[in-house]
């Protein structure tokens, strides 16, 4: 807790979702393209510069949420750089591990924010806006992608209801969100489109310099 009074938002969480970068286990999709071994390799170099980005922003204590579990050495490695928390998350879905991370940080503070690794145009300021709209009242904010998922999620409060059924890893995911949202009678905020790095065409925009 001491070290809780030099965070913007100490009451807030940051939660980083990873995976143990392991070849043919990270950005399969990528990899098909590359090969695994440069995928799990520039994997590891977005997972770095994520959780440094949080880390060093001063926004809310930060936690790095683990697949298959916290013994990696880049996970054990980042800790000690950093100073952050590690978890390992549970087993399911991808909206069952959002949701169990998501509950637990809330019952240790008043919001959360849960991001991922590889999107290569999220910064510092976008981080800070949806903080800022949380801090505010709002209870949920999303940060859209532009293949139809989103790329941030934040609240206040959660309603189991906001995970079930949604068709993860497709181009409705937003927009199933939305609905839900909707349903459940939450106000939201979104921020600005984004995009991350799953094919090999998002590489390729990536290293051609274009973050948007």
């Amino acid at each position: 807790m001491g070290l809780e009074k030099h965070f913007q938002y100490p009451l807030g969480r940051i939660l980083i979702f990873a995976r143990a970068p392991l070849p043919g286990r990270v950005k399969t999709r990528l990899a098909e393209n590359i090969g695994a071994q440069r995928a799990a390799t520039l994997y590891t170099d977005w997972l770095c510069e994520t959780v440094r980005l949080c880390a060093t922003s001063a926004l809310a204590p930060v936690e790095l949420w683990c697949s298959p579990n916290t013994e990696h050495e880049i996970f054990t490695s980042l800790r000690a750089a950093y100073g952050l928390k590690l978890a390992t998350q549970p087993q399911g879905d991808l909206g069952t591990r959002m949701q169990a991370a998501m509950h637990q940080a809330l019952q240790q503070g008043e919001f959360t924010v849960l991001i991922g690794t590889d999107c290569p145009a999220m910064d510092v300021d976008y981080l800070a806006s949806a903080c800022r709209v949380l801090q505010a009242g709002t209870e949920l904010v999303l940060g859209p992608a532009e293949d139809g998922g989103y790329v941030l999620l934040g609240a206040r409060k959660l309603d189991d209801s906001l995970f079930d059924g949604i068709p993860w890893g497709t181009g409705r995911v937003l927009q199933q969100t939305r609905m839900r949202i909707a349903s459940i009678g939450y106000r939201h905020a979104e921020l600005a489109s984004l995009w991350d790095v799953d094919r090999y065409e998002d590489l390729q925009r990536l290293e051609s310099g274009s973050k948007f």
